[in-house]
């Protein structure tokens, strides 16, 4: 009720949240730390960038100084091998959400009487960091702040049906009150008249990116094209934002060294890579026999998926569907599988296992926020009860 109450949805009709929590060892977030600085480092530099993107599609191929506010990343906690990064999602969901979830849950729990336990930050003090984050990415963008529309957008579909709508609200509510006019809409309600990308007669200056079209292809993204080629307006994350960091081929580079040289890796940062990234690779008819004949470690996901859409154990592929996705030109990659720590659930029914991840948000090296989710499968992400989002905090050292 205290998340409905703020603009959460409905708890747990449209929308699942645990009522455990993990915590995350001071130690360990520091190390995830550096490592996100280390993938800042090598994923922004120009020859990175360049052999990346030299096979994307055309418009995600020129540079932008768009930084997303809201990146995560996703890891997995072994106990076996220690924590390892699963993927980059700059869009990473769930931001509003997870600060409001770790806050009422620290407030209504007896955590506030745990000194080893960090307190999170307040809502207001959120919003405070969110609006500097949002401000300076602005600024230096257009050079101060410009007068516009700031623009949230996904398809329709999305915005008729998906989980995140009311999160989308929230932002909306929360540029609103920082003196900044903002909007919800689809790519179809937008129009480049020539010098602008405008809504009604609103010129759009900023938009918060929330559609998983990642190169803007279908024909209602035209006026968006147009105004990002020209420079018109602030777009995050964008093409070359998501074909430099996103896009989970990439993982095939970050976990394998043989391009090193031509991506301009450093060995010190070969070795914190192969540490915590799990091997990754893309399926090519050239690996396809050796992975298919060892699918049991791996776990298959499309190179332009998000969230958990298109993802497979290995339990449901074999050498003949990798081959027939190959013919339908449908990326994937394999990950060695990583183990899941758990957390064990009581209900009505008795008890119940849990697998826990971890997500961290960052900006420009810069953790600002941790949340995780659980989900009563071993291999798949299901956040329906007694799944679904988990509180996540700090445990530092007394």
């Amino acid at each position: 009720a205290a998340l409905a109450a703020r603009g959460m949805p409905k708890i747990p009709e449209d929308f699942s949240v645990v009522s455990l929590a993990q915590l995350i060892p001071s130690t360990t977030l520091v190390e995830i730390d550096n490592f996100i600085r280390l993938f800042d480092r090598v994923t922004t530099r120009s020859t990175w960038q360049r052999v990346v993107t030299r096979s994307a599609a055309k418009i995600a191929q020129s540079p932008r100084r768009e930084v997303c506010f809201f990146t995560a990343w996703d890891f997995h906690l072994s106990p076996e091998q220690g924590w390892q990064v699963i993927e980059c999602n700059d869009n990473g969901s769930g931001f509003m959400f997870a600060a409001l979830i770790n806050r009422l849950f620290y407030e209504l729990s007896e955590f506030a009487q745990d000194r080893s336990i960090e307190e999170p930050p307040s809502v207001a003090a959120f919003n405070e960091r969110l609006a500097l984050l949002i401000e300076r990415e602005t600024r230096e963008f257009f050079g101060a702040m410009p007068d516009g529309l700031f623009f949230v957008l996904d398809t329709s579909d999305t915005l008729r049906r998906g989980k995140f709508y009311k999160e989308f609200i929230l932002l909306r509510d929360f540029l609103r009150n920082r003196g900044w006019h903002s909007e919800i809409g689809t790519p179809e309600e937008l129009r480049w008249d020539g010098n602008d990308l405008v809504l009604g007669r609103q010129r759009i200056v900023f938009v918060v990116n929330r559609s998983t079209d990642f190169f803007w292809e279908a024909d209602a993204f035209s006026p968006l094209r147009a105004a990002y080629r020209e420079g018109k307006v602030y777009v995050a994350p964008n093409p070359f934002t998501y074909a430099t960091r996103s896009d989970k081929r990439l993982l095939e580079f970050l976990s394998c060294p043989n391009w090193d040289t031509e991506l301009g890796i450093l060995p010190r940062e070969r070795a914190i890579l192969s540490e915590h990234v799990p091997p990754t690779y893309l399926v090519r008819e050239e690996n396809l026999d050796e992975i298919a004949m060892n699918k049991s470690a791996y776990f298959f996901k499309p190179a332009h998926g998000f969230a958990s859409h298109g993802v497979l154990t290995g339990s449901q592929v074999g050498k003949g569907r990798l081959r027939r996705l190959l013919k339908q030109k449908r990326a994937y990659v394999a990950q060695k599988t990583v183990p899941k720590p758990t957390l064990v659930s009581e209900n009505k029914e008795g008890k119940l296992t849990l697998w826990t991840d971890l997500r961290v948000w960052a900006y420009r090296g810069e953790r600002y926020l941790i949340s995780g989710r659980a989900s009563k499968h071993r291999d798949l992400l299901d956040l329906a009860p007694p799944g679904g989002w988990l509180p996540t905090f700090v445990r530092g050292e007394l």
